[in-house]
């Protein structure tokens, strides 16, 4: 996804006999990119996810789409950074479309019972904390805070787990070898997620820290 094609947080300055690093990347307020539609597409399925699942108890399809719908998060990314189709839009764009979908799919498969409450509750309290956080430091001036891949990794790692509960919610024999799956990418998906989730408050303080500066330069200017 876009996010991704962004590095961790802050970097050092250079030092001064470096040489000069590459210009920006053009086109940033590009809208019409590939990246930017297959997120569009994410979003436009998220509804068609939950009526199948619900609507059409088409269990088994639901859980395929979902699993599909989270590894167009690696697609965009990678088409992103391969094709130099980085844009504004994505990067604002692309991290809604995370949250909505992890928030509907956990959910869902929570009312479908493919899951335990706990665990369900774990995840959509980790989105909250983090999304509340990002809110916060923007309200506050912070300096843009980029994703960290521990928190990509988690992310990651929880979307491959919900489709594997739901495709192995079930009595057939082919199904607990998938369960035994989601489990375990699932319980490695929610400690890497909390992981990041600590691992950002260093990083806040210090975005926080040079948005305050920044302000006071264009203060004093």
């Amino acid at each position: 996804m876009d996010a991704q094609t962004r590095g961790t947080t802050i970097s050092p300055s250079p030092p001064a006999d470096a040489p000069p690093g590459p210009p920006d990347e053009p086109g940033l307020d590009r809208i019409l990119t590939v990246p930017n539609a297959i997120t569009l597409i994410r979003l436009v399925c998220i509804p068609v996810f939950v009526w199948l699942l619900f609507g059409a108890q088409r269990q088994t399809a639901a859980a395929v789409l979902l699993g599909a719908l989270g590894a167009t998060d690696w697609i965009d990314g990678h088409i992103a950074r391969r094709y130099h189709q980085v844009s504004t839009v994505g990067k604002v764009l692309d991290p809604v479309a995370d949250r909505a979908l992890v928030l509907t799919a956990v959910v869902a498969v929570i009312i479908h019972g493919a899951v335990p409450l706990w665990f369900g509750l774990a995840t959509i309290a980790r989105e909250v904390v983090v999304s509340g956080a990002v809110l916060l430091l923007a309200s506050l001036g912070a300096a843009r805070i980029d994703v960290l891949w521990v928190g990509k990794a988690g992310t990651f790692a929880l979307m491959f787990s919900y489709p594997a509960f739901l495709l192995g919610d079930g009595t057939s024999a082919w199904q607990e070898p998938i369960r035994v799956i989601a489990w375990v990418t699932g319980t490695v998906g929610l400690t890497l997620a909390w992981i990041a989730a600590f691992s950002y408050v260093p990083v806040a303080r210090r975005a926080l820290g040079e948005g305050r500066e920044a302000r006071a330069r264009r203060s004093a200017s």
